[in-house]
Parts: C-alpha cells; sequence; structure tokens
C-alpha cells in the first residue's frame, strides 16, 4: 500500500492547496471551521475557496448561508446553517451538563436561563437581529444580571439549545438572531445517522486523521467515533502506518506532490483540527504557534505541509504590511511575497513584504 503522505494530504483535502468555487461550499466541505476569532476564520474559508475575497465571504454569512454558533467542543465555529441544529444536538446535552458548575460559580440558576430565553425570544423574534451589547442590554432591564460571565454564560447556554446563533458582524461587533429564522430549513439527522454524517465529513476534509483526533474534534466519545466511521461505510476507508491507524475519504489520493508556501490564519484547521498535531508542527516550535500555551494561535507559514515559521500583518488605509518570523534559518523571499500577495488581494489592499 502506498505510504501516506500527510501533510500534503491534508493540505489537498482540506481545500488549501485545491480550492472551492464558493464559501459556503468549503464550509459544507469542512464541516465546521474554528471561528472564535472572527477575522482569522473568514481568511481561514477565503483562502479554501477560488479568488474568493473578504467581501465575498462576508456576503454568505449576511446571506445566512453559513453561521456561527458553539457546536464541536462548544466552541464557536462557522457551520453549513441547514446543519446547525444536528450538529448541537449531537453534544449540547454533554456540553450544558460540562458547564452547571460554572453556572453554580456565577450564581446563575436553570430558572433564570428560562427567563432569559423568553425574554431573547421576544427580542428577536420577527427576523429581528440584535449585538450582543444590546441583548445583554435587554436581559439586564428585565432584572437579570450579566455581569461578569453571566453574560456570555447566558447566550452560550442558550445557543446550545438551538434558540439563537450568531448573524452577520454589525459595527464589528456580534449580533445575535432566532436560529429557526436566519438559518432557514433545518436538516433533520439524528442519532447513528448524524454520527456517520460528522464522521464523513470531518475524514474527507481532515484525513488522514485518528479516531482519537476525531474524538476530540467533535466533542464525542470514542463509542461514539466508532458508530459514525462504522456508518459510514464505504465513504471512508483506514490505513495503517507506523503503527497508527489513519481514516480518510475512500477516493482520497495516496500522496501528492510538494505544495509550495501557504500563509495561513491563526487557530486554522490545518493544526487545530487534530488532537495531534507533530505531523505538521515539529514539537520543539509549538510554543512559538501559541506562546505559553495561552490558547492563542498565530498565522502560520505552511511550507511544504511544514508550518516553519508564524506572521504578523499590519493594515493601513491602501496597503497590508506582512512580516514572516522563521522559526529557523532564512525565508525564500519570492515564495513568501507570492503567498503574501493572495491575503492582499483576499483583504483588497496592495501587499508591502519586510
Amino acid at each position: 500500500m502506498t505510504i501516506l503522505n500527510i501533510p500534503h494530504l491534508r493540505l489537498h483535502q482540506q481545500r488549501i492547496t485545491q480550492p472551492l468555487a464558493q464559501p459556503e461550499e468549503v464550509v459544507r466541505w469542512m464541516g465546521a471551521l474554528q471561528a472564535q476569532d472572527y477575522g482569522q476564520a473568514i481568511h481561514a474559508i477565503g483562502l479554501r475557496t477560488q479568488s474568493a475575497t473578504l467581501a465575498q465571504v462576508e456576503q454568505a454569512i449576511a446571506a445566512g448561508k453559513i453561521i456561527r454558533t458553539w457546536p464541536m467542543r462548544g466552541t464557536i465555529h462557522f457551520i453549513p446553517a441547514q446543519d446547525a441544529r444536528w450538529m448541537l444536538q449531537l453534544t449540547a446535552a454533554r456540553m450544558i451538563a460540562r458547564d452547571a458548575r460554572r453556572l453554580q460559580q456565577l450564581n446563575l440558576s436553570t430558572g433564570e436561563i428560562e427567563q432569559c430565553k423568553s425574554i431573547i425570544y421576544d427580542a428577536l423574534n420577527g427576523g429581528q437581529r440584535l449585538t450582543r451589547s444590546v441583548l445583554l442590554q435587554t436581559i439586564t432591564a428585565a432584572g437579570i444580571s450579566t455581569t461578569g460571565q453571566r453574560g456570555y454564560h447566558i447566550l452560550w447556554n442558550i445557543a446550545q439549545q438551538g434558540l439563537i446563533c450568531i448573524g452577520p458582524v454589525q459595527n464589528k461587533e456580534q449580533t445575535f438572531a432566532l436560529l429557526n429564522e436566519w438559518a432557514g430549513e433545518q436538516r433533520s439527522l439524528d442519532g447513528d445517522e448524524a454520527l456517520a454524517e460528522l464522521a464523513v465529513r470531518y475524514f474527507r476534509s481532515h484525513g488522514p486523521a485518528t479516531l482519537h483526533d476525531f474524538v476530540w474534534w467533535a466533542g464525542i466519545t470514542m463509542k461514539e467515533a466508532r458508530i459514525g466511521t462504522g456508518g459510514a461505510g464505504d465513504r471512508l476507508r483506514q490505513q495503517t502506518q507506523a503503527g497508527e491507524t489513519y481514516w480518510l475519504a475512500a477516493d482520497a489520493e495516496a500522496a501528492l506532490a510538494g505544495s509550495g508556501m501557504v500563509l495561513l490564519p491563526g487557530f486554522d484547521e490545518y493544526l487545530l483540527g487534530y488532537q495531534t498535531r507533530t505531523a505538521v508542527l515539529a514539537p520543539q516550535h509549538a510554543p512559538k504557534v501559541c506562546p505559553g500555551g495561552n490558547g492563542i494561535f498565530f498565522p502560520m507559514i505552511i511550507h511544504d505541509g511544514q508550518i516553519v515559521g508564524t506572521w504578523k500583518r499590519e493594515i493601513k488605509t491602501q496597503s497590508v504590511v506582512i512580516r514572516p518570523v522563521l522559526f529557523e534559518g532564512a525565508i525564500d523571499h519570492d515564495a513568501f511575497t507570492i503567498a503574501a500577495q493572495r491575503y492582499g488581494t483576499f483583504v483588497g489592499s496592495t501587499t508591502i513584504v519586510l
């Protein structure tokens, strides 16, 4: 059997080197993309889309084709609008149960959460979208405190229950809408069928990957992961290499040539979509991507499938200044300039490389 070239296959299957036509196609293919940092997340969609600009990605968001909410480990992701409900239902009960202690610490009762649901429903019903600050002010005006982390956990909990989702950004602030109104018609998938669909989406876009990677990414149990891959049937295949079993799409190519240089955003699925990340990032360099393990991931430079450095940007009035920070050695300036110009095109600015 052909040896799996894991980094190159992932670049290809994640559509980084084989982009799709529209932003909503990218999100559907990926299943879900990390989106706690809005700017980084729309770049992640854009670089996987043929000739996409920032404005085109935001148009897909404004049209309700893709949304942000809290599936997959209870973390904000972009997901296909029509898949929001079944994705949330897979893990919501577990996520809410895990959050129970934090609600106790915040002195937030189940009764208050139910009150907030009614307040939010009344405020958003009829196609309304409100910014996070206005929505929290509305809750406060009804006599429920949103100070500290209370406001975040109220919105998170109610989003987990499928009442609300995050809408388009307005003046650099999140907006919220009723999921049923904003996302429109929802696909209905339950139990084993939902697990199988999630497994197919994960392994076709993130493969080669292990069951442990899938468990971590989806926030499910190993038993559920095995149900998912079992239900996927002949849509997935597995291959053992160096004592590790990898899953990938049945029609994924066995090996690919070099991929050149790519500038990825921080929090990109190419790194964060896996529990084990050593296939693309040497362990000694991991602290340079996420200093101090503080949960903040810097934008990354990919060369021939490996993360070889980070990059910084400074957006000016009519240009964007981009500077590489290589882990070791010297940068291929020509290759970096080409990769940087692609980002400049995405944001609609002239690119200056330092």
